[in-house]
């Protein structure tokens, strides 16, 4: 037996999901870039890259206002309480059955394995991501700004590492989502704002 409590707010909701389908975009857009696949073309996928990573960073100004203004920014402090209670969790426990070692609740939403994650999320791979895409945004005003030594190919290759990086975690936290009671129960919780905990 459990209870229904409300997790997520309508603004988390609509932050995460539009999060998700900009970085989907620019997943998909970026590796046509590289050369890995032609869906748009080189040119239209460069444009729509350009546009979502823009639109991206507009959501997230708001949504780090929103987070200061909220008090949520205190839902991502990172704890190593439990994290090794997790890991095993994760490793073995979601194929036995066993009991989650977390229990959700309004003031607390994120496990510590989902606090570390997106703490690294925010702290290395949003930062080489964006700073990477930045200058590869104003290649040619380098020069003018100091950064003429800069090589592009280095520039690009972090481009790449940072962007994988987000895939890996990207496919990751898609397979979490499925890790509830049941296997739709945390989705549900992001679409209507109510988790049922167990």
């Amino acid at each position: 037996m459990g209870e229904r409590i409300y997790i997520f707010k309508r603004f988390e909701r609509f932050w995460h999901w539009s999060q998700a389908l900009l970085i989907m975009t620019l997943l998909v857009t970026g590796f046509e870039v590289h050369g890995s696949w032609s869906i748009f073309g080189f040119k239209q996928a460069v444009n729509i890259h350009t546009i979502a990573a823009w639109t991206l960073v507009g959501l997230w100004v708001f949504a780090v206002f929103w987070h200061l203004t909220t008090g949520e920014w205190k839902q991502y402090i990172p704890t190593m309480q439990k994290v090794d209670a997790m890991l095993k969790f994760y490793l073995t426990g979601i194929f036995t059955n066993a009991p989650h070692p977390f229990r959700q609740t309004t003031l607390s939403k994120h496990n510590p394995l989902q606090r570390l994650a997106y703490l690294f999320v925010l702290i290395v791979i949003n930062p080489l991501i964006w700073t990477t895409g930045w200058f590869y945004l104003f290649y040619g005003s380098w020069a003018d700004w100091g950064f003429g030594w800069l090589d592009l190919k280095w520039v690009a290759f972090f481009h790449v590492v940072a962007a994988f990086m987000m895939l890996i975690f990207f496919i990751a936290h898609v397979y979490l989502a499925t890790a509830g009671h049941t296997v739709t129960s945390h989705i549900k919780a992001m679409i209507t704002g109510w988790e049922d905990v167990h």
